[in-house]
């Protein structure tokens, strides 16, 4: 049984429509690579230029430098972190009146020197 003039005519929307949907996907799918830095495969996924150039090692170094000095400000941000929880944690919110008492402390310490 050969396909119908009546059965091609109703598939082809659909088989158009898939076409086009797939080549726009596939459009888009590469946009997006070239724009964010990957290389285009081939059909075998394979790189179509080289990845070893000079300029791309180049950038490599440059971001895993930059990787590096971005974790030890982290690691530092952290520990900045790590005190000020502590301060707040661990004597509560009475650091005000320990200041003042140390500023009281101060005070008697001077008046104590000048009446001697």
């Amino acid at each position: 049984m050969a396909l119908d003039f009546v059965v091609i005519e109703a598939l082809a929307p659909v088989i158009i429509s898939a076409t086009a949907v797939a080549t726009l996907g596939w459009v888009v799918n590469n946009w997006l690579r070239m724009r964010n830095g990957y290389p285009l495969e081939n059909s075998w996924g394979k790189a179509l230029y080289p990845k070893d150039n000079n300029e791309a090692q180049a950038r490599v170094q440059l971001l895993t430098q930059e990787n590096a000095q971005l974790r030890a400000e982290v690691g530092s941000i952290k520990d900045r972190l790590a005190s000020v929880e502590r301060i707040v944690t661990d004597q509560g919110y009475d650091v005000a009146l320990q200041i003042e008492g140390l500023r009281e402390a101060r005070l008697e310490a001077r008046q104590e020197v000048t009446k001697q």
